[in-house]
């Protein structure tokens, strides 16, 4: 039996190098000033096209260009495109678009490709009454490096290189995002903020296809059966693991969800759709997106008139993407849990994008609960800008046929927010959490994924089964949080369309 289904396609924004007035049809005006970065030319012409908040920058108006002269007289006037990108943004309200020096680099990452340890920070603080700064290891990826030495979450890192973190050089952690081999000093830290040096590890960066469903199990507790699904990105080329992770929990009779999403800065906008769509079985669901209940809006400017009205809907298929090309590959059922009446999210400040819009998106069908710290509050979504002439499709802008090979330039420009069925994107600020559980307070005791002594856990399990607490969660509240020039892994926060097209095929 067939069924129709979507191919939704990656969906890379190309500029065209030509003159506006080429697309007028108008005679193009040669003038006497020569533009001296064509790159330059590219940065504005994306972003004049493009960009969410182009009507607010007035130097995005489409009248800029018509004089080519005074047009090339300001690009000139920047010394390489980074520095034109940042004078264009509009400052007032974006936090979010960003400048790439390298379009393959975060097209893989986007795929869940990198050169990595495969360690997910988590909390960076300064120990009581010392200068002495540790970080906990948040996560550790499955095959990576820092396995294979087996670090394993809840590791505190006091050395890197040899060298002891202290208030005056904890930057030193960042050699984890660009240096290729590192040797980590671990520590343990007692209750009376002794620290203790206790192994070092040598390891090799490698580069690697991340899965992002890092755990998944049940919890019985209450006469309750709990699923608990902690995912770190938003990632189309693991679709279909998290939809087996799904198919666990759909197969253990689960009538509670809880997901951690404490480190996941978000991801894919479609795969932020699917996942809702598994979570809540109960909403109508249609292949077709002119169909079916709406799970979010995105909204583009003004001039963006043909994809002003890009909906979401909930889907009863998962797309399936290769882990390499990020090539469509197919699409397979999905298993939609039913009896799920309400949503428990673990949340930090680095929640974020396609995490936040499960939060939203979801409210207005079931009530969804923070636990946690507030959020990021990333109530929009970027697309990826690259320099190529215009193709053959109908929208410009588009041929990935007849990208630059003079330079790897591109640009992830902020294009749309998003807005769930009724309407609603009011969490540029985040989403305050019901009971608030900051984690680096505990951070002398991380627990590994789905024990349930786990501070967030513990205190999500609580509030959802009505009983009292069970453990004794000692907090640190002395400890003092690091975060000034600390980096974190290129494009991991972030919400993106990768999918545009949407053609009916069969399966």
């Amino acid at each position: 039996m067939k069924k129709t289904v979507f191919l939704l396609s990656g969906l890379i924004l190309f500029l065209s190098a030509c003159d506006k007035n080429d697309d007028d049809g108008g005679d193009v005006k040669t003038g006497e000033i020569k533009l001296n970065n064509e790159i330059n030319e590219f940065i504005w012409k994306g972003l004049n096209h493009w960009y969410y908040w182009q009507p607010n920058v007035s130097a995005l108006a489409d009248t800029k260009d018509d004089d080519q002269d005074a047009f090339y007289t300001y690009l000139n006037g920047y010394s390489g495109p980074e520095e034109l990108f940042d004078a264009l943004k509009y400052t007032e309200k974006d936090d979010f678009s960003w400048f790439i020096d390298d379009v393959d680099e975060q097209l893989a990452s986007f795929n869940g490709i990198s050169t990595t340890y495969g360690i997910t920070r988590g909390p960076l603080v300064q120990v009581s009454g010392t200068n002495n700064v540790v970080q906990v290891i948040g996560s550790v990826a499955a095959g990576s490096p820092a396995e294979a030495a087996g670090l394993k979450r809840g590791d505190i890192i006091s050395k890197v290189d040899g060298e002891i973190m202290t208030v005056d050089n904890y930057i030193i952690i960042n050699k984890l995002y660009t240096q290729e081999s590192v040797t980590l000093g671990l520590a343990t830290v007692s209750e009376t903020d002794a620290l203790t040096q206790t192994e070092e590890k040598s390891i090799t960066a490698a580069t690697l296809s991340i899965n992002p469903v890092l755990h998944t199990s049940v919890i019985e507790e209450g006469g309750r059966k709990i699923g608990y699904l902690v995912y770190e990105g938003f990632r189309g080329t693991y679709n279909g693991e998290l939809n087996d992770a799904f198919g666990e929990l759909k197969a253990a009779g689960v009538n509670e969800l809880i997901l951690d999403f404490r480190y996941n800065g978000g991801g894919s906008v479609l795969t932020s759709a699917l996942l809702a769509s598994m979570i809540y079985g109960e909403a109508t669901a249609e292949t077709n997106s002119t169909n079916g209940e709406i799970f979010a809006e995105l909204k583009y400017n003004a001039k963006r008139d043909a994809a002003n009205s890009s909906t979401y809907p909930f889907f009863q298929d998962v797309f399936l993407y290769d882990k390499i090309s990020g090539d469509y590959t197919g699409a397979t059922d999905m298993n939609r849990l039913t009896g799920i009446t309400r949503l428990y999210v673990l949340g930090t400040e680095r929640t974020a994008s396609a995490s936040e819009m499960i939060i939203n998106g979801l409210r207005p069908y079931i009530p969804v609960t923070v636990i946690g710290e507030k959020t990021t509050g990333k109530n929009e979504g970027s697309t990826t800008i690259v320099d190529a002439p215009k193709g053959s499709r109908d929208e410009p802008y588009t041929d990935t046929d007849n990208r630059s090979t003079k330079h790897t330039i591109g640009m992830q420009p902020i294009v749309f927010q998003i807005f769930n069925k009724e309407g609603n994107n009011d969490y540029g600020d985040g989403f305050v959490p019901k009971i608030e559980v900051i984690e680096y307070q505990y951070y002398k005791n991380i627990k590994p994924y789905g024990d349930t002594t786990d501070p967030l856990l513990r205190v999500a399990l609580d509030d959802m089964l009505g009983t009292a607490a069970k453990f004794d969660l000692q907090k640190d509240t002395n400890a003092a949080k690091v975060t000034k020039g600390v980096k974190y892994p290129k494009f991991s926060s972030e919400m993106y369309i990768m999918p545009n097209d949407i053609k009916p095929t069969s399966k």
